[in-house]
């Protein structure tokens, strides 16, 4: 359902110059939820989040693709945004970031695999996501992309 209705949201809110961040369409205690998290350049504002709510709100009433009753709710990804897409780790070059892949990795030939790894994005080389690791001796290190299961920024004081 949720690839469904990214597909039908996405080219409104391109239109106002938001990015779809993350879709969760998920039962919580007090009903269905569905949850939008946008971004734009240089921020998302509260009137951003209203615009939108008005928009995908009357979009979804047209359509009326969804069966129940469900609270829409459209807010910021917040200071550790999801990374999702390739370009993202391009778009934060320089940024303090998580990554957590599916299987251990030992990318910087160390004898240690492990899964999270934390560090600066470097950007991307072909398919792979550069990062320079952020602890006492920093190595420079390449996750091809499709191992990545999670990854997101973290906030850097």
């Amino acid at each position: 359902m949720t690839d469904k209705i990214e597909k039908l949201v996405t080219p409104v809110l391109e239109d106002l110059g938001y990015e779809l961040v993350e879709l969760e369409y998920q039962r919580e205690q007090r009903g269905w939820v569905l949850r939008f998290y946008l971004d734009k350049e240089g921020g998302i504002s509260l009137d951003d989040c209203a615009e939108a709510s008005r928009e995908i709100s009357t979009l979804l009433d047209v359509e009326d693709i969804l069966a129940t009753a469900y609270t829409l709710e459209v807010s910021s990804p917040g200071i550790e945004r999801p990374l999702k897409r390739l370009g993202d780790f391009s778009r934060f070059s320089g940024r303090l970031a998580k990554v957590k892949t599916h299987l251990p990795l030992d990318p910087d030939q160390s004898g240690r695999q492990r899964k999270t790894f934390s560090g600066y994005l470097r950007g991307v080389e072909n398919q792979d996501v550069l990062i320079t690791t952020d602890g006492k001796c920093p190595v420079d290190i390449r996750i091809a992309f499709d191992q990545i299961e999670k990854a997101n920024l973290k906030f850097d004081f």
